[in-house]
C-alpha cells in the first residue's frame, strides 16, 4: 500500500468499519476499488494476526457464542451441482464467541455449520481462556460434541432453545422470524447458573455485524463476491468493535474492560497494524 499516503489510508478504513460498501469508497475517496479491496485483504490479515496472538489469557466467566447466516458469490438456490458442498461459494456461516461482561470478541471462525467448523470454533475458544467459564448457545446439535471435546468437560454449559410459534403468511413476514412462544434451558454439563443462561448479548452482536458490514445487509447487492474478502471485512469490523469502537453501555472499548489494552485505539491505529 505504498500508493496511498497514511491519511488516505485511514479515510478509506473509516468509511469501511461503518459499513460502506467498496464502489461507495471509491467514490468518496476518489481512489480504485481494486485499492480498496488491496487495502481491506492486507488490513483484515494484519488484523486477524493480531488477534490471534494478543486476545488470549482472558479471565471471562461468561460466554455467549452464536451462529450467523450470509452467503458468497450466489444463494445455494443458483449453484450448480459442482458447486454445492464446495466451500467459499453459496451460504457461509461466522461463528462468534462473545465475552458477557466485557462484550469482547473471544473468537470467530467463518465456515459452514457442521461439527467439524463448530469444533475448530469452541477449540480456538477453549485457548484463549485462562479458566473454567460458563457457556450459553442455541441449540444447535453441532455444538453439543464440539463443547465436549474443546474443553473435555471441563465447563459449564447449557443451551438455551426459542420455542416459536406459526407466523402469519405475508410480504411484511417473510423475512422475519416466527413468534418466540417459549424458552427452554437446558443444562448440558457442569452446573450452569440458571438465572445466566442466556444468547441476549450475543443475538445483538449479529445486529451489530449485519448495521456494520455491507455483505450481511439483507436484500441488498453488497454480498461478498469472493470469501477472502468475506474473511478479511469479518476480521477489520471484529477488530474495530474490540479496540476502537467505544461500547455505550461501558463508556470504553470491550478491549479496555477485559483489559487488553490501557487506552482507546484510533483507526489510525489499525492501519499502522500493516507496518
Amino acid at each position: 500500500m505504498n500508493k496511498l499516503s497514511r491519511d488516505k489510508q485511514i479515510q478509506i478504513v473509516a468509511a469501511l468499519v461503518e459499513g460502506n460498501s467498496i464502489r461507495a469508497i471509491a467514490r468518496m475517496a476518489d481512489v480504485s476499488r481494486n485499492t480498496i479491496s488491496k487495502l481491506l485483504l492486507d488490513l483484515g490479515a494484519a488484523c486477524e494476526q493480531y488477534h490471534d496472538e494478543h486476545v488470549r489469557g482472558l479471565d471471562c466467566k461468561r460466554i455467549q457464542a452464536d451462529e450467523i447466516w450470509a452467503y458468497v458469490a450466489k444463494k445455494d438456490s443458483a449453484l450448480t451441482p459442482e458447486q454445492r458442498g464446495q466451500f467459499g461459494i453459496g451460504s457461509t456461516w461466522s461463528w462468534v464467541a462473545m465475552d458477557a461482561d466485557s462484550k469482547l470478541i473471544v473468537s470467530w471462525l467463518t465456515g459452514d455449520r457442521g461439527g467439524e467448523s463448530a469444533y475448530q470454533f469452541m477449540q480456538d475458544v477453549a485457548g484463549r481462556l485462562n479458566h473454567r467459564v460458563q457457556l450459553t448457545t442455541d441449540g444447535h446439535g453441532a455444538y453439543l460434541e464440539a463443547v465436549d471435546r474443546a474443553f473435555y468437560g471441563e465447563i459449564d454449559y447449557a443451551q438455551l432453545i426459542k420455542i416459536y410459534g406459526g407466523s402469519a403468511n405475508g410480504p411484511e413476514t417473510r423475512y422475519s422470524p416466527g413468534e418466540v412462544t417459549g424458552v427452554k434451558k437446558r443444562r448440558i454439563s457442569g452446573r450452569p447458573v440458571k438465572q445466566d443462561v442466556s444468547t441476549s448479548y450475543i443475538e445483538r452482536q449479529n445486529l451489530t455485524m449485519r448495521m456494520g458490514m455491507r455483505r450481511f445487509t439483507r436484500l441488498t447487492n453488497g454480498f461478498s463476491k469472493s470469501v477472502k474478502f468475506h474473511v478479511a471485512s469479518i476480521a477489520l469490523h471484529f477488530m474495530h468493535y474490540n479496540f476502537v469502537r467505544v461500547h455505550q453501555t461501558l463508556r470504553c472499548s470491550p478491549a479496555m474492560e477485559a483489559g487488553l489494552t490501557k487506552h482507546l485505539w484510533e483507526i489510525g491505529d489499525l492501519v499502522d497494524l500493516l507496518r
